[in-house]
């Protein structure tokens, strides 16, 4: 039986539920959390090299062959997958495989030492061309 408690909350006379648990889906299943996935590591790799979240990432057709894929963990293998198929942006990484950036960047981090994947990072905002030549170079063009 469930009654409200303070501020609307469900209240359960059952002893065997726990506090909070009517929050989760049945259907959801195991709640993963991400430090769990990641084995407690925030930063990815020892080099310590960055993913933006539009960097671009491509499966390696160097990689190792599939017998040492086994050994990586479901989000890894879930990673690959999808870039496998496509290159993908760090952020359609994270969207597509339902991970939080912060989890994928540190996934990644694995991926690229091991070899399975490359990153094309962006073009940093000082190399790109400036605006005001490109205006130039608009104005230009309409005048032919």
């Amino acid at each position: 039986m469930t009654e409200e408690g303070p501020g609307g909350i469900p209240r359960t006379s059952d002893p065997h539920t726990r506090p909070g648990s009517q929050w989760y889906d049945a259907d959801a299943g195991p709640l993963v959390r991400p430090y769990a996935v990641t084995g407690g590591r925030t930063e990815p790799g020892p080099t310590g090299v960055q993913f933006d979240v539009i960097a671009l990432v491509t499966f390696d057709d160097n990689a190792p062959d599939g017998s040492e894929e086994s050994l990586l963990g479901p989000e890894h293998r879930a990673l690959l997958t999808l870039c496998r198929s496509e290159t993908q942006s760090v952020a359609e990484l994270s969207a597509d495989a339902d991970l939080p950036v912060g989890v994928v960047r540190v996934l990644l981090g694995d991926l690229l030492e091991a070899g399975y994947v490359r990153v094309t990072r962006p073009v940093p905002p000082a190399q790109l061309p400036d605006e005001h030549i490109l205006r130039e170079v608009i104005n230009g063009l309409r005048a032919l």
